[in-house]
């Protein structure tokens, strides 16, 4: 399938973007929403203690863009890969932690380049030299690492996720191989609410620093008419997770794979996958559907035709960037929500970040083309 987007997403510091704003204008543009709405709501005074936001207030704040990973296949968040033992799922993790250390295309997927850890907690280092050098030869990247030892998420995974961060600050990808090596183990661990839990405070990680988290896990031996339903558990971890990856085969000796993607701001795909035994690989065979696009946007169109190499950034007031859009015939307070709204659209189209803020003389919006050699 062909991507007709015009930029790409910059491959700046995906962990640094998430925590840092500008230096020169301070934004209401959020890096935790729920820690973010719940403040602002925690400004009004009220007798029954719960935090809510209005629509007007939903509207005027501006929601940081979830990033891609591989374009219309991986986002920043929290996501579950799972399929059969042996089905090919640790070949496919070596995969796409190489594309996205080395920025090259997945298939016909665009790749955004970044740091990758790998936990691959069921092998040891001289197998995985011996799998990536089959896969790949010799040729290597400095910005995959892995490690095959790694405590649970109640012993202090996060705090050895967040040390390697700040290492790595332009970690977009982490692979958590497998989740029963980091889950806490107790009686309830196969229930609805342990295993809503576990996923939970893996989301709420991948949140914090805009990265993603893939967490390889198994299905369950049972067959099932909905391939979601076999994974492994209760629904409680899909229902936590941001989407996930079913991969199956009709029968272990094939080469021919199916995968199924479902995701909550993605369309679902099925994709089928070929396995080249030689390199050890994946290969893409074809999608069920082609994947439906929006169509172009007017107001956004026009806003990316301000901002060049040669003139990258712009910031005024509502008023003076419609000054700059002739085309587009709205209010001003319209502009600035219509840009609030398509924040995510306009940085992973366009490359373009979108901020806005108030001062005491009014509002003030600026515009930064952060992918200027696209």
């Amino acid at each position: 399938m062909t991507d007709n987007r015009k930029t790409t997403v910059p491959g700046a510091s995906v962990g640094a973007d998430a925590v840092q704003s500008s230096d020169k204008i301070t934004t209401n543009i959020i890096t935790n929403s729920d820690k973010q709405i719940n403040l602002q709501a925690a400004k009004k005074s009220n007798n029954f203690g719960l935090n809510t936001v209005s629509m007007t207030e939903l509207y005027d704040t501006v929601y940081p863009p979830r990033k891609p990973i591989v374009n219309d296949l991986l986002y920043s968040g929290t996501y579950l890969f799972v399929g059969a033992p042996k089905v090919g799922k640790s070949f496919f993790m070596g995969q796409l932690a190489y594309h996205v250390a080395m920025g090259l295309p997945l298939w016909e997927y665009e790749v955004h380049q970044g740091t990758v850890l790998y936990l691959a907690l069921e092998d040891d280092y001289a197998r995985l030299q011996r799998r990536l050098s089959r896969m790949f030869g010799v040729e290597e990247t400095s910005n995959l690492y892995f490690a095959t030892q790694a405590k649970s998420v109640s012993e202090g995974l996060d705090q050895q996720l967040e040390g390697f961060i700040r290492e790595h600050p332009d970690v977009r990808l982490i692979i958590i191989d497998t989740l029963q090596k980091v889950r806490e183990i107790g009686g309830d661990r196969y229930s609805y609410a342990s295993d809503y839990e576990i996923v939970t405070k893996l989301k709420t990680f991948s949140d914090r620093y805009g990265i993603c988290l893939l967490v390889v896990h198994h299905t369950r031996k049972m067959e099932a008419e909905d391939s979601f339903d076999m994974i492994s558990g209760t629904n409680g971890l899909l229902g936590a997770a941001d989407g996930a990856f079913i991969m199956q085969k009709k029968r272990r000796t094939d080469n021919t794979a199916q995968l199924d993607i479902v995701g909550r701001d993605q369309p679902d795909q099925e994709l089928t996958l070929e396995f080249d035994r030689e390199r050890c690989v994946w290969e893409f065979q074809g999608a069920e559907t082609e994947l439906w696009k929006l169509p172009p946007d007017p107001l956004l169109e026009a806003v990316a035709k301000m901002l060049t190499p040669e003139q990258p950034e712009w910031s005024g007031a509502p008023t003076e960037l419609l000054e700059r859009l002739p085309g587009v015939s709205i209010q001003a307070n319209i502009l600035t929500r219509k840009l609030n709204v398509s924040a995510d659209r306009l940085y992973n189209d366009y490359g373009i970040r979108y901020e806005s803020r108030r001062t005491h003389e009014g509002r003030v919006v600026k515009l930064t083309l952060e992918n200027s050699g696209a």
